[in-house]
């Protein structure tokens, strides 16, 4: 028996079987997700939004979450009027899908109902006009577009490489890097969100008020007072306390038991 024949007997009787195994519980692990979801759909529908918020969780305890199960979850929250709650889930949505108005608009509904109003440190327009230009796709979506330009990009560099006329190098080498530079931002803006995602730097104040102090002991002096459903940002953390900073930029240290991560 040749190499060739050992190679294709190896793919039939190994390879497939497994592909075809893995295919069928990846199949069967979807239909347990869409069946939880579609139970947990079916409670909220009837009002049961603490059943439906255990049974969202189930969900995400599985290792599945989606902006979907997020924004569900918050509006159950928001249902039971736990306000906090709703906020943390409304930002949880968010991260996963950016630029969905529905999410932003009921998250801003939440944010009108928490006790602290406060001011928006101003921010320099480039950056706020770049930070925005990035959220207007998911991770996922940048990626896409990202592997797309560099597919297009290569392409035309082969077009390049083997045109003999001067005016279609010329004009194809441009195109070359036009799609190249397109795919490297696609990609930038892909891992940022990623990064954003994952580095868990944000969190939500959970505890009804909570005394910010200068240092992280009980004896530190008070600097200011925050309440539950606060946005905060992580900068530092030493035991049980986090250095924390809030949106006009004012900053101190609170336990972290106060506070839920994002």
């Amino acid at each position: 028996m040749n190499n060739t024949s050992k190679h294709i007997k190896l793919y039939k009787t190994i390879i497939i079987p497994i592909l075809g195994l893995f295919l069928i519980l990846a199949s069967g692990k979807a239909q347990n997700y869409s069946e939880l979801f579609n139970s947990a759909n079916e409670l909220y529908k009837k009002g049961q939004y603490d059943t439906a918020i255990n049974v969202y969780k189930k969900i995400i305890e599985k290792g599945y979450e989606s902006a979907d199960i997020y924004y569900n979850i918050a509006n159950a929250y928001y249902k039971t009027r736990n306000i906090p709650k709703a906020i943390l889930y409304y930002e949880k949505a968010l991260l996963l899908r950016p630029n969905d108005e529905e999410i932003k608009y009921n998250l801003q509904l939440a944010q009108t109902m928490i006790v602290d109003k406060i001011n928006v440190l101003p921010e320099f327009f480039l950056k706020r006009f770049w930070r925005d230009f990035q959220k207007l796709l998911s991770s996922n979506s940048w990626a896409i577009f990202s592997l797309s330009f560099f597919i297009i990009a290569l392409i035309t560099f082969i077009i390049y490489l083997f045109s003999k006329t001067l005016f279609i190098k010329k004009t194809f080498f441009y195109f070359f890097v036009i799609f190249f530079i397109f795919s490297a931002i696609s990609f930038s803006n892909s891992y940022n969100q990623k990064v954003n995602i994952e580095k868990k730097d944000t969190a939500i104040i959970m505890a009804g008020s909570v005394t910010v102090k200068s240092s992280p002991d009980d004896n530190g002096t008070e600097l200011f007072v925050i309440h539950e459903g606060t946005k905060v940002w992580l900068i530092d953390e030493l035991g049980e306390w986090v250095n924390i900073k809030i949106a006009d930029g004012n900053k101190g240290w609170i336990k972290k038991d106060d506070l839920e991560l994002i």
